[in-house]
């Protein structure tokens, strides 16, 4: 069954060339493709054995021989993970309120941007990995440049040039790590870093910063982040939704894949500064995010807040010179979780802007009010999303923020107050906001403000349900990184 990977890759492109070739019918036709990669995915994880650590349906092939570079494609847990949750964001983004949703381009570049996140949540191969990362940003680039909002020259040059440098920088980075051990190998260059430094001299520290600042403008860690606002708050909803329920995942399961493995005496020299900068990624994000007027600026900054929590959990771990693996697992298990949370919640919060703005034709929190008179079953569910984001008991979000604090606290726990700052700068934002949207004054339009429409229930329903699903009985999801999550909590101990 390892064809199974391949075959989810090249699903999506085959859809995109039929989308370009179709006039009529676009959305459609890329839903059906995104029918068929979810059905694939679910096959994957019902051959995947959540029992055994390590790599499973690694397929291996010869590509470029003369410098070591094949093509690697395997899943453990965390991919698995990453792997099903590309496939729910991709036809929840496909269905966002977006003028652009229905036009050949635009489909067909989504399915191609979908395409590439599978390669790289599943290359072992730097060269392949590194492509599929690549591959990835051009639809997102042409996505903002062309059915952005204003300014959207200027977001789509910023998101590319962030990101762009940060990718020469890295591949810079393992051209020298090639040379010096003469494999791409991930798990190779992991098994040599475990006997002593991949690389000597200063030349390992040149080779970390170059790896970690191409990683870190991907998730974005503070101070990192600042081309992420104009992105998300340019680009269509759907593209929204993409770039934080998945494309954001990359640079954190970067740092799970490739640098923490490489690199681990590094991280632990520098642990107390990459502490701070994870805690000020969890608490200046939402002091931003108070201070904006456009909600989908808002919603961006959040997202910086969430991917925080990621970064905290990963820094605890190992960083910490007393590491009980307890903690440890409880603070992995938490980031594993929060990962695939946050891109659920994240993306159902641009959805709800997207179709506030889309009733609206605006989307300042000072362009709204009084809607739970309204749309009091709209205001119900973006409600719930809401509280989802803010880690409400019963919802998605508590698993993976409580378990992340639960094993951080023991291993950081000065850091790791100072985080819990952020939950509550959190909560003002979001009361703040349900307080001016749903209760404030009543703000006449003078054109009538539709209730939840039956297309809308079909996309936003499901989705509730699943975050309940999570909050309320998780396993099923912990049951696929389990065995992961062991086996990196025994190599950080």
């Amino acid at each position: 069954m390892a064809w199974l990977i391949t075959t989810l890759i090249i699903v999506p492109i085959v859809g995109a060339l039929l989308v370009g070739a179709t006039r009529n019918y676009a959305r459609g036709v890329a839903l059906a493709f995104n029918l068929v990669t979810a059905i694939g995915a679910f096959l994957l994880w019902r051959s995947f054995d959540s029992t055994l650590p390590g790599l499973q349906l690694v397929e291996r092939h010869s590509w470029i021989p003369a410098i070591g570079a094949e093509y690697l494609v395997g899943i453990d847990g965390l991919s698995l993970l990453l792997v099903i949750l590309t496939s729910l964001v991709f036809p929840f983004a496909l269905l966002a309120p977006s003028r652009a949703a229905g036009d050949r381009g635009f489909c067909a570049l989504m399915l191609i941007m979908q395409a590439a996140l599978y390669g790289t949540f599943t290359a072992q191969n730097f060269v392949l990995w590194f492509l599929f990362y690549e591959m990835s940003l051009i639809p997102a680039f042409l996505l903002i440049k062309i059915w952005g909002g204003e300014k959207r020259d200027r977001a789509a040059t910023k998101f590319f040039l962030y990101t762009f440098l940060g990718s020469v920088a890295m591949l810079l980075s393992f051209l020298g790590i090639y040379f010096a051990r003469g494999t791409f190998d991930f798990a190779v260059l992991a098994n040599l870093a475990k006997t002593g430094d991949l690389l000597t001299g200063n030349f390992k520290w040149l080779a970390f910063a170059a790896i970690f600042l191409g990683l870190a403008v991907k998730v974005p860690l503070f101070p990192f982040h600042t081309w992420l606002p104009d992105a998300y708050e340019t680009a269509p909803t759907g593209v929204s939704m993409v770039l934080t329920g998945a494309l954001s995942k990359m640079g954190v399961y970067g740092f799970i894949r490739l640098l923490l493995p490489l690199f681990p005496n590094e991280i632990a020299a520098l642990g107390p500064w990459l502490l701070t900068l994870a805690v000020c990624s969890i608490v200046i994000a939402p002091l931003a995010a108070w201070a904006q007027s456009d909600l989908k600026r808002m919603v961006a900054y959040l997202s910086i807040n969430h991917l925080g929590y990621c970064m905290l959990g990963l820094f605890a771990v190992t960083t910490s010179a007393t590491r009980p693996s307890v903690e440890i697992q409880a603070a992995l298990s938490g980031v594993f979780m929060q990962i695939f949370n946050h891109g659920i919640t994240a993306a159902a919060l641009f959805y709800f802007v997207g179709s506030l703005e889309q009733r609206r034709g605006l989307r300042g929190i000072d362009d709204f009010g009084g809607l739970m008179q309204r749309a009091p079953l709209l205001c119900g569910w973006m409600s719930l999303a809401m509280f989802s984001s803010l880690g409400l008991p019963g919802l998605n979000g508590f698993i993976g923020e409580f378990l992340i604090f639960k094993g951080s606290f023991a291993i950081a726990a000065s850091f790791t107050a100072a985080a819990v700052i952020g939950l509550l700068f959190t909560a003002i934002v979001f009361m703040r906001v349900m307080q001016a949207l749903f209760s404030g004054p009543f703000v006449e339009t003078g054109v009538a403000f539709p209730e939840l429409r039956t297309n809308e229930k079909w996309v936003i329903i499901p989705v509730t349900l699943l975050m309940f699903a999570i909050g309320i009985a998780p396993q099923f999801l912990f049951n696929i990184f389990n065995s992961t999550v062991v086996e990196m909590a025994r190599l950080f101990a």
